[in-house]
């Protein structure tokens, strides 16, 4: 039955998709399609344009909607994803610190750049956390939230200082319009990272249970909590170098499976990655038709659904603890 109900959210992923590569500000239909020919520019429009586009909208929902399941599996709260441990930020001072000292810097260095900043904000997270009382788990993601709002404050200092303002927009924007062929192909390295993930379910689920018991079952926690973190930090790098930043992607979408199906990390995973694709297809068709022509970025839209479910979430817990 479970398997049967993952086929039919898949097959409405697919649908969504195929809706996504005929929507838009230019007319593109199958019709037009058939009329153009091999050579015509409505064909040349779907190979470009529409169709990495999309790709790049299901990939990147699918990654960081696994980053976030990581991240609450290994820190043991529910709260807690890239956008609210200070992971984004980081990645977004790494990309304004290589585009200030190697500006000529290939996309690919500037993805590894970020990631290593990724991956060093979110172990500054972690340290703080071991070093403060947590009374309450709402209180997790708060610090996360101030760690990233004092990073981002930084990375904003520097780049009014040396007027990259516009350019810090564009990169922490999720922003798919801009995706052609040739300026996506990075996010099929956190698909990749996605399919490891998978394969590392297991160990996942045991390091979420603690480091005791995981010690307890001959598995090296530390070992398991570096690959984790390392697949984090290098999809956020990976998808904010790409499309920008997308907000609470990585915190709703492992939550509401976690209602469906569970905890169990290998169960999870596939729910997560059709669940985070399907939901970032459908903001992103919400932000092309809701001022068309014009479009609104799927970050914005993401942000504001996400915040709302994000409120939902704290609510739901208080009521539950009261």
């Amino acid at each position: 039955m479970k398997t049967l109900a993952l086929a039919l959210a898949a097959a409405a992923v697919l649908l969504l998709a195929g809706v996504s590569l005929f929507v838009g500000a230019t007319d593109l239909s199958p019709a037009a399609l058939f009329a153009s020919g091999p050579d015509g520019t409505a064909l040349q429009l779907l190979l470009i344009s529409r169709i990495p586009r999309t790709v790049a909208l299901i990939l990147s929902g699918m990654a960081m909607g696994v980053c976030g399941m990581i991240m609450q599996m290994l820190v043991r709260n529910r709260f807690v994803e890239p956008s609210t441990a200070g992971t984004v930020e980081s990645a977004g001072l790494g990309i304004l610190t290589v585009t200030l000292l190697a500006p000529t810097m290939p996309l690919l260095g500037k993805m590894t750049v970020a990631a290593l900043f990724a991956l060093a904000g979110t172990a500054l997270f972690l340290g703080i956390l071991s070093r403060i009382p947590l009374r309450s788990a709402l209180m997790v993601p708060l610090v996360g939230l101030m760690l990233g709002g004092v990073i981002d404050s930084v990375t904003t200092f520097f780049a009014y200082r040396y007027d990259l303002l516009q350019s810090l927009n564009a990169w922490t924007t999720g922003d798919f319009s801009g995706v052609l062929r040739g300026r996506y192909e990075l996010l099929w390295i956190a698909f990749a990272l996605t399919i490891l993930a998978y394969a590392a379910a297991d160990r996942f689920t045991v390091a979420g249970m603690g480091r005791d018991f995981t010690t307890n079952l001959g598995l090296n926690y530390r070992r398991i909590m570096a690959l984790g973190l390392g697949i984090v930090a290098m999809v956020t790098a990976a998808v904010v170098v790409t499309v920008g930043i997308i907000p609470f992607l990585g915190l709703i979408v492992p939550n509401l499976v976690s209602m469906m199906v569970g905890d169990n990390v290998r169960r999870a995973v596939p729910w997560v990655a059709v669940t985070g694709a399907g939901a970032v297809l459908a903001c992103d068709l919400i932000g092309r038709v809701v001022r068309y022509p014009y479009e609104i970025p799927v970050g914005t839209v993401v942000g504001v659904l996400g915040s709302a479910v994000f409120l939902y979430l704290l609510l739901r817990r208080d009521s539950s603890l009261a």
